[in-house]
């Protein structure tokens, strides 16, 4: 069965939505992501608070989440890639939707919150866990092949003089959830109940099926799906990877962004105790980091549409890195929270600029036809080098405990020298990036 499609109408540049089917995307995805975010910090919420309470296993339990939501993209992604390009990607995307709404409704009466004929009372903690790693793991499978999805319809639908204006709106979109997010969970958890947030994401599920499906996406100028599977499963994987190979400038990006990825893991997981640590503030106020984080992305990514007419993409992304860099070493040496606010805010602005700039450059450099495989093998790879980055945190973490040392009159413990490290990174993936960006460039 083949997608409806048309002919996209002319737009006029001063649309905010650029045209009929980037808005609906767009609008579906902003209140999809709404509803993860609730989801996944409820879901922390209620295994740390209600599940495992004073259980001496519940951090493993809550970091299981987090495992078992990366696992599908170490084991599936690149193959799922494969699958995305055969596939009618607006049938692909709504049936993912529809199977994480059903999943998570199939959530509530698993766990017991809500009374059925065949479960008479909630079910033990084991079986509640087990269920919510159940329905992650397989909502996040479906994850694999939504996403590749979706980034190639943006490609197809989006004009290439909008592509920065369109980034901009999901970046501004995406650091507005994430400020929200976090404030409206904990709320929902425990006046309503984790049930209403489960409804709530099942719901945004919903609501990102209508909006895909009142999407009509252009003819495509692609082989046709028998073309396309008569070339072979085998083949066309190894094609996804080899594009790396053969572009210059994408390996230089994907080198780049997993240099980076080896600091924000570890900035990730030890900021809880460079908060405690370092800047001595009560664990109440820990929500303001991130905060800071996305209110400072909203602006960067209205600045990065700004920027946009007159830079290129490319040197958005590295100049981006370069004061991220400089600002989390500045940020690893504080120990005050207001200062640190302050950086965090700052820090936001060039992480905006960065997120906003780097789909447009991916849509100029990834060939339509293979951008699922691409993209695939991009999102396993930067999961890998996330996870050697946390695990590398909580490795030395452990052992630099105790550390205290002084610097050029600076005195310096585990946590603010790990943060110097992450900063290190960003340069080092900046400077990466500004030489082979600019060598890849010219010899197109």
């Amino acid at each position: 069965m083949d997608a409806m499609t048309t002919k996209t109408p002319p737009v006029s540049k001063s649309s905010l939505f650029i045209n009929r089917n980037f808005g609906l995307l767009w609008f579906g995805q902003a209140i999809s992501n709404l509803g993860d975010m609730i989801y996944l910090v409820t879901l922390s919420l209620w295994i740390a608070t209600i599940i495992a309470e004073n259980q001496p296993w519940a951090p493993a339990a809550v970091s299981g989440v987090m495992f078992v939501a990366a696992l599908p993209t170490l084991l599936l992604g690149p193959v799922a890639g494969v699958f995305v390009d055969r596939w009618d990607k607006r049938l692909t995307m709504m049936r993912a939707d529809m199977i994480r709404a059903v999943l998570i409704f199939l959530l509530i009466p698993l766990t017991g919150l809500m009374p059925l004929p065949f479960v008479a009372e909630p079910l033990p903690a084991f079986w509640q866990i087990g269920a919510v790693y159940a329905v992650v793991l397989a909502a996040s499978i479906c994850s694999q092949f939504f996403s590749p999805a979706r980034f190639t319809i943006l490609s197809e639908i989006i004009p290439e003089s909008q592509r920065a204006h369109a980034s901009s709106m999901e970046q501004t979109s995406s650091s507005f959830v994430k400020i929200i997010g976090p404030f409206l969970a904990a709320p929902l958890l425990f006046v309503l109940g984790i049930q209403w947030a489960l409804v709530a994401n099942a719901l945004s599920f919903v609501v990102s099926f209508v909006a895909i499906l009142l999407v009509r996406i252009p003819v495509e100028n692609q082989k046709s799906h028998e073309e396309r599977v008569s070339v072979g499963f085998l083949r066309e994987f190894k094609e996804g990877m080899e594009f790396y190979r053969k572009s210059r400038l994408m390996f230089t990006l994907l080198v780049a962004v997993l240099i980076v990825t080896l600091g924000t893991g570890a900035f990730d997981a030890l900021l809880v105790f460079f908060f405690q640590k370092n800047l001595h503030a009560p664990t109440s106020l820990f929500g303001t980091l991130p905060m800071a984080i996305g209110a400072g992305s909203v602006l960067g990514a209205i600045l990065a549409g700004l920027l946009a007419k007159y830079l290129r993409f490319s040197v958005i992304m590295w100049l981006s890195l370069y004061i991220i860099g400089f600002l989390l070493i500045l940020f690893a040496l504080q120990n005050t929270l207001w200062l640190a606010l302050v950086l965090l805010f700052l820090v936001g602005l060039p992480l905006g600029t960065l997120n906003t700039a780097f789909g447009p450059l991916l849509m100029e450099t990834i060939p339509h036809e293979i951008m699922g495989r691409v993209m695939s093998v991009f999102s396993t790879s930067q999961t890998i080098s996330s996870l050697i980055s946390v695990s590398l945190a909580g490795l030395l973490g452990t052992l630099l405990v105790g550390l205290h040392i002084n610097v050029l009159g600076m005195a310096f413990g585990p946590y603010d020298t790990i943060y110097v490290g992450t900063g290190i990174f960003f340069i080092l993936g900046a400077f990466y990036a500004m030489v082979n960006l600019r060598q890849a460039q010219a010899q197109l």
